[in-house]
């Protein structure tokens, strides 16, 4: 594995290689790298011939209440972990080389933010699309993936994409999980022993919620007040939302119909969890024929 700190390095390698390769997968990462991340970069490396991963904690993600200093950093172990997961060249730039002086140009999400977590992270997904648009013009990959954990991000940059027409496509991972369930999340951590125990009624009122659409409720607040109260009856978690929406345009529905998310967010004492499931609607009629 490659290690390359530099911007000019990178585009020199990337250069030499779309000489001799046709598919790059590509993971961006903020580092600190878990095992979602590693999962994002072996399914990478099963579909191309080179996998590109980037470290880079970029700080127009965050907000004025969100502390870019203090975020985990761990270069060395990184390193090791991309190397076993099978990473090609691992991109560790530094600040001032991606953003070099005042950008002239400057990137806002429309569509796709207000909703869900984006509602409290004003500014948030302007900080993702911009880094993210860098990144994709200087690794040139054939396919770049992401955790639909965090599905929002991946509606947003979906729009990207789309929007500003890169030859890219965009490979959702599903959800890696704890077997009770249990999203796979560095929050975990900080749950008490009773709330790891409650933890998993996330998910499963999220398959609650999709037994009963498959079984023919239509009513998506019907869906929704069903996911709250099996939390607030199981847990001492504080909900934050429970959502229900088209995927990825992120629409409200009055119907159920088509590909559509059902995303919770749950507070607990020192942790806040998230969790969603992504379903595909028949429409009515086609279930009525």
């Amino acid at each position: 594995m490659k290690v390359i700190t530099t911007i000019h390095e990178l585009q020199s390698n990337i250069e030499s290689l779309k000489k001799s390769v046709t598919t790059i997968g590509f993971v961006p990462t903020m580092g600190y790298l878990h095992e979602g991340h590693l999962t994002l970069a072996k399914e990478a490396r099963d579909h191309n011939e080179v996998v590109v991963m980037s470290i880079f904690v970029n700080p127009l993600q965050f907000g004025p209440n969100e502390d870019f200093d203090r975020y985990p950093r761990d270069v060395e172990r990184d390193t090791a972990l991309a190397r076993n997961a099978g990473v090609d060249i691992l991109f560790i730039p530094n600040t001032d080389d991606v953003y070099r002086g005042k950008q002239s140009v400057t990137m806002s999400v429309k569509e796709r933010v207000d909703v869900l977590c984006g509602r409290k992270r004003e500014g948030h997904f302007d900080g993702v699309v911009t880094v993210l648009t860098k990144l994709f013009h200087l690794v040139q990959p054939t396919r770049a993936y992401f955790g639909q954990k965090d599905a929002q991000q991946v509606a947003v940059v979906d729009g990207l994409v789309k929007d500003y027409f890169f030859p890219i496509k965009i490979v959702r991972v599903p959800t890696v999980r704890e077997e009770d369930g249990l999203a796979k999340s560095s929050r975990n951590v900080y749950l008490s022993q009773q709330e790891r125990r409650e933890a998993p009624i996330l998910y499963q009122s999220l398959k609650k919620a999709r037994e009963s659409i498959m079984g023919g409720e239509q009513d998506p607040s019907v869906i929704m007040r069903n996911i709250c109260d099996m939390i607030q009856e199981h847990t001492s978690g504080k909900i934050d939302y429970v959502e229900l929406y088209s995927y990825p345009e992120l629409y409200e529905l009055n119907r159920l119909e088509g590909e559509i998310i059902i995303a919770v967010a749950v507070q607990f004492k020192q942790a806040r969890l998230i969790d969603n499931i992504i379903i595909s609607v028949e429409p009515e009629e086609k279930l009525n024929v």
